[in-house]
């Protein structure tokens, strides 16, 4: 959230990410994260997840996302970005599930 009282869209919350030092794209292959720059492949069990910003549309099952800013331990911090619901891929899901809660 940009202020508390209002929801950021992805594009906003990847740009305060990507200023913050999250500029890799991490994608799910093969149901582990791989880091767009290195190209190296993790066990998404043993990355840090520094933040965690969900996106849900207000009527549109194509709005609802999940944006994760990541430190996977290679020197490189960035983003991995999965739809949930029905619109969620096997390795989506694969790596969703294997993710350490990030939660207090």
């Amino acid at each position: 959230m940009t202020d508390g009282t209002e929801m950021e869209t992805l594009s906003q919350a990847t740009t305060r990410l990507s200023k913050a030092g999250y500029v890799e794209n991490y994608t799910a292959r093969d149901g582990h994260l791989a880091c767009g720059k290195c190209g190296a492949s993790y066990d998404p069990a043993t990355v840090t997840i520094d933040e965690i910003v969900r996106f849900e549309g207000q009527s549109n099952p194509d709005d609802e996302a999940v944006a994760y800013a990541i430190d996977a331990g290679c020197g490189h911090r960035g983003l991995y970005v999965s739809a949930y619901g029905p619109d969620a891929t096997a390795d989506d899901i694969a790596v969703v599930a294997a993710l350490p809660d990030a939660r207090p």
